[in-house]
């Protein structure tokens, strides 16, 4: 696994946060495919209520799926979207129950038949979740590791039993907290296959603690069970497989033989034999009775990731980085290899006489496998006796000897849609320029959560190049793209620090000198529907001064005015507009937490107005219920405004101006013209220094107010000279803002410096 910062993995992040952080993940294709590489299969057969054999996929977009198979083809019937991060793995357990594991550090357990909703989130790792491990015979036996070097077992009755819990714990987390001492907790052992339902009142009294296989120092990449349950292998960067029972997470052996990661592993359904797949590029078959290894197989060329069996436990399919698919005769040692892919091998999932394939790419392929009689396979001649490492190398070396595979095309395939692997934010700073997996190009407006121009397969460079603006707007947002998709990160305060006029955003029947918040009203775009939602369940009060409605017990904060500031230039309502309407055909997911439990993930239609502050961050909330934003970094600019040198023009001011970052140039000119013609005194402009001194501050209504020619022409605009302002000796273009005269024209630490000139009079 590729270790990296999570875009979701708030618990783990290096990067310290008061506030909690909002994300959303803008998806501009078909919701019904994956867009990033699938790291697990799941197959469920068909049962007697619906005849439907399943599928399910869980990839490193962070959803998961259900795929209707049929003979011909396969037909998305749900998305299980609530981790934050990659999805790493997934088990099916009992008639209908999918478990998953994530890198946001959490196992989940769904309904596999339902429309999508999470049953449970386990909470219980401190770090990336890699692998499970499900019992065929014991479905309330799972296990799962991660790359904190945790093993655990879980009984999922238990597990999903309610339990009164005192204090902030939320009813549908299971955790004791990472950082709390398991040893110190009583365990709750397996129970066995027929056991009783009845639950202890000790699991009653108190969260469920799984059982702890203690022994890893380093991280775990593979599990497996056997069919009871009882028994459990483990391997990762130790290199190193671990036996285990599972029902006191006890130590039984520790098999070495590898000289690089394990990264797969299987059990046949006595416990007896275990086949291991590792980084090494071998796979070797263990006897655990006697504890040893009795045979190595050299077939891939480089680190095997995945592997699978028949029922019988004859034959072993691999896959892995050296993209290639094999089977492999663990009796004759015999191998052949049955395809090649374009993208490293990540899982394999059986299918009667087919298997599923899953890759780096967002595509799922199934290809014929013979599984009830895999001898088919070798008959048609092309095998090869997997031999040591060395000869294994050494034939891929030679001219011609590479093995020709077996099959060309898959029989059927699950397109996915490409990913996005590149970005850049534009200067505008609410454009955001992509490039995805097939090469193409996109421009994003991330306030609407739209693609607004696909520019096919061409140069990334260039394109960026030619969508240069030269505007300076501060970094009011983050992107990514570890999930495949854009997820914009918006964190408090910095968030608000951008601002524009409505005449740019082109809002109508707005005045056009009224600023507005690109982070607030994004937000309102997003939460549109949540808050139409709040507003039928619980009223208008739900929406004033942050109170909760009466019988709602909801956490709320004292905030001052010292600590909040009232958007004055926007509605206090729910009105979004045009410019940060998100669609309701292709919503956004959120991603975000709250004060009392751990990341989740949902559309933004899906919310159905209960949540509040122990769901959402509470600076969310405030500015969407109550218009209120935090205190932000200041938001004028300081400036002098002088003649230019040797110029006779009348000295207007000497005192230090301040006004909006955002203001344009033009409004410069304006306040200019305005103090020429009208010749009015200093003492009559408002300062909260020394008026005509240097270094007083001086704020105009035309410059500070930003108000000068909202309607209409004033009598005095008849008679205006014409003026140009400098920067520099540059000649400013009246649209420039001041903060974008000041990073790309002054460049300097210091106040900036603007010069005004008269070019003609009438």
């Amino acid at each position: 696994m590729h270790r990296v910062a999570s875009a979701g993995n708030m618990a783990n992040s290096v990067r310290p946060r008061k506030e909690k952080r909002l994300t959303y993940v803008l998806n501009d294709a078909d919701d019904t495919k994956h867009c990033a590489g699938v790291n697990s299969l799941a197959v469920l057969k068909s049962s007697a209520t619906d005849g439907c054999d399943y599928l399910f996929t869980g990839s490193r977009d962070g959803t998961l799926k259900r795929w209707t198979l049929a003979e011909d083809g396969a037909t998305c019937s749900a998305t299980f979207e609530s981790h934050v991060d990659w999805v790493n793995d997934a088990v099916l357990t009992g008639s209908n129950t999918l478990v998953s594991c994530s890198s946001d550090t959490t196992v989940k357990v769904w309904n596999g038949l339902s429309e999508g909703s999470c049953i449970k989130t386990l909470r219980q790792h401190s770090d990336y979740v890699t692998s499970l491990a499900s019992a065929e015979k014991n479905s309330n036996v799972i296990a799962s590791a991660g790359l904190g070097g945790e093993v655990f077992i879980w009984d999922l009755e238990a597990a999903l039993t309610p339990t009164s819990k005192s204090g902030d714990a939320t009813e549908e987390d299971c955790s004791n907290g990472v950082n709390g001492s398991v040893s110190s907790l009583p365990m709750t052992s397996i129970r066995p296959i027929g056991s009783s339902n009845n639950i202890s009142l000790q699991s009653q009294s108190q969260a469920y603690i799984p059982v702890t296989a203690k022994g890893h120092k380093e991280s775990v990449y593979a599990l497996a069970m056997n069919e009871s349950g009882s028994l459990l292998v483990s391997g990762g960067t130790e290199k190193v497989v671990r036996v285990w029972d599972a029902r006191s997470g006890s130590k039984t052996m520790k098999l070495k033989g590898h000289t690089d990661n394990i990264r797969a592993l299987l059990l046949d359904s006595t416990g007896r034999f275990c086949i291991s797949g590792s980084s090494d590029s071998m796979i070797r078959l263990w006897d655990l009775g006697q504890q040893r290894c009795v045979h190595s197989y050299a077939v891939h060329t480089d680190s095997v990731w995945s592997l699978a069996s028949t029922p019988t436990f004859s034959h072993v399919y691999s896959g892995g980085r050296d993209l290639s698919l094999y089977l492999t005769d663990l009796a004759t040692r015999e191998s052949v290899l049955l395809c090649t892919k374009e993208h490293p091998i990540l899982q394999l999932g059986l299918h009667d006489d087919s298997i599923w394939v899953a890759t780096t790419d967002s595509s799922v392929h199934r290809w014929p496998a013979e599984v009830r009689n895999p001898q088919k396979i070798f008959q048609r001649g092309g095998s090869f006796l997997a031999g040591n490492l060395s000869f294994c190398r050494a034939r891929v070396s030679l001219e011609g000897s590479t093995p020709v595979p077996v099959y060309k095309e898959p029989s059927l395939s699950i397109p996915g849609t490409p990913g996005i692997v590149q970005h850049e934010i534009l200067n505008n700073r609410r454009h955001v320029l992509t490039k995805d997996t097939a090469g193409t190009v996109k421009l994003w407006e991330i306030t609407r959560g739209t693609v607004i121009q696909n520019y096919g397969e061409v140069s990334f460079e260039k394109k960026k190049e030619e969508l240069f603006e030269m505007v300076s707007i501060p970094a009011w947002f983050t992107v990514d793209t570890r999930l495949g998709s854009l997820a914009v990160h918006l964190d408090t305060p910095q968030c608000f620090s951008a601002e524009m006029y409505s005449a740019d955003l082109n809002i109508p029947g707005k005045p056009e000198d009224d600023k507005v918040n690109l982070a607030r009203e994004t937000l309102k775009g997003l939460l549109a529907h949540w808050l139409t939602k709040r507003k039928q369940r619980f009223g208008s009060q739900a929406l004033s001064n942050g109170e909760a409605p009466a019988g709602k017990d909801v956490p709320t904060r004292n905030l001052t005015a010292s600590r909040i500031e009232v958007d004055g230039n926007a509605d206090n309502d729910a009105a979004v507009y045009p410019p940060f309407e998100f669609s309701a055909a292709s919503p956004p997911s959120i991603i975000t937490e709250g004060s009392q439990s751990g990341p989740w993930r949902k559309k933004i239609t899906d919310l159905d107005g209960t949540e509040d502050e122990k769901d959402m961050p509470w600076w969310v909330m405030d500015c969407v219920m109550n218009n209120r934003l935090p205190p932000r970094e200041n938001t004028k600019c300081s400036f002098y405004l002088h003649p230019c040198e040797g110029s006779s023009v009348q000295i207007l001011t000497q005192g230090k101006l301040s006004a909006p970052r955002i203001l344009r140039i033009h409004k410069v000119i304006n306040y200019v013209i305005e103090k020429m013609v009208l010749d009015k005194p200093l003492d009559s402009i408002s300062s909260d220094g020394t008026a005509g001194t240097p270094g007083g501050q001086v704020t105009h209504p035309a410059i500070g107010g930003d108000g000068l020619f909202r309607t209409g022409l004033k009598p005095w605009q008849k008679l205006k000279p014409s003026i140009e302002i400098l920067c520099s000796n540059q000649v400013l273009s009246p649209d420039m803002s001041l903060a974008t005269v000041r990073a790309y024209i002054w460049k300097k630490p210091e106040d900036l410096v603007l010069n005004y000139r008269v070019l003609t009079s009438r």
